[in-house]
């Protein structure tokens, strides 16, 4: 699990950005280790937020941008009816299943990214209400967004871990080293 990203190849934008994301991602995953289902399905603070939760949030989070670029529909799709269960665990979800499969999402991501003719490429923002209208996005925006989005996420996360049993991110670095 990436803890420092390095310095890049010269000119290799899409590793630089794809190395950022995958750091972020490191962050949620070592908040989840060693924990029970229990744990990871609990909410130790005024927030509804859970580190499964998270772990569910951002794999279809990423998932779904990734369609979209692609000219795909999300592989879920979420409106005002089920936008609270993509931050729980429902009908057998896991946290181990939803870490299986937030791999399986980052694979396909990074394939994507570095496959892509160029980062300038662009796709359409969905027509959803908190989008400006006929607006396009490159893949480059994409990405940052994705760094951004776990990254916030991961600081959640940070803190969620923090309040269920007293471990810190330097304490689940040196765990998941082990």
């Amino acid at each position: 699990m990436v803890t420092h990203v390095r310095a890049e190849a010269q000119g290799d934008e899409r590793g630089a950005l794809l190395s950022f994301l995958a750091e972020q991602r490191g962050g949620i995953r070592r908040a989840v280790l060693g924990l029970t289902e229990e744990q990871a399905a609990s909410r130790p603070s005024a927030s509804e937020l859970s580190l499964a939760g998270l772990v569910k949030h951002v794999a279809e989070v990423e998932q779904g941008w990734v369609a979209r670029a692609k000219g795909e529909p999300p592989a879920v799709k979420r409106d005002e009816s089920n936008w609270h269960e993509c931050f729980q665990l429902v009908d057998g979800e896991t946290l181990a299943s939803q870490l299986a499969y937030w791999e399986q999402v980052a694979a396909g991501t990074e394939a994507f990214i570095r496959s892509a003719p160029s980062l300038d490429d662009t796709f359409p923002l969905p027509n959803d209400p908190w989008f400006p209208p006929d607006e396009a996005v490159s893949l480059r925006w994409l990405c940052l967004h994705l760094i951004r989005e776990t990254a916030r996420h991961a600081g959640h996360a940070d803190i969620i871990r923090e309040s269920l049993d007293g471990k810190t991110a330097f304490e689940l670095v040196a765990l998941a080293e082990k």
